[in-house]
């Protein structure tokens, strides 16, 4: 199977954070009424509660066909080496590396600029990667 260009992989990343940001809001909204009103009752919570909702938005897609609606709309896959849709295991191990991707400036997402397989961090730890849905 073909990988996706560079700038398609960027266009997903924007869909699907376009999408993630109105699921946060929804997901704050629903522990309004049980904090008093506020977000942050709890810094300790409130930050790991949005990251749990993020990983449990990106792994059920990716876990359930290995398509978010980003990855759908430009016809893009997550799925295994093996091309494969990936297991709960991986999706936890590609999320939590892609964190850190993002926590060195954005240098494991343009790690598949200079991989000759153009895989990213989180797509080498967890033997996941995008590919063409055709």
């Amino acid at each position: 199977m073909a990988k996706p260009g560079f700038m398609r992989y960027v266009a997903v990343l924007i869909y699907d954070l376009c999408l993630l940001v109105a699921l946060l809001f929804v997901a704050t909204a629903l522990i309004l009424p049980f904090s008093s009103g506020k977000a942050i009752s709890e810094p300790i919570f409130y930050p790991l509660y949005l990251v749990g909702v993020s990983f449990l938005f990106y792994g059920w897609f990716w876990t359930h066909g290995g398509q978010t609606l980003g990855l759908r709309a430009w016809k893009i896959k997550v799925l295994t080496d093996n091309h494969e849709v990936i297991t709960w295991h991986q999706a936890f191990v590609r999320f939590i590396v892609s964190l850190f991707s993002w926590g060195f400036l954005g240098l494991g997402f343009l790690w598949i600029l200079v991989d000759k397989n153009h895989r990213s961090w989180h797509d080498i730890a967890s033997k996941t990667g995008l590919f063409l849905d055709r």
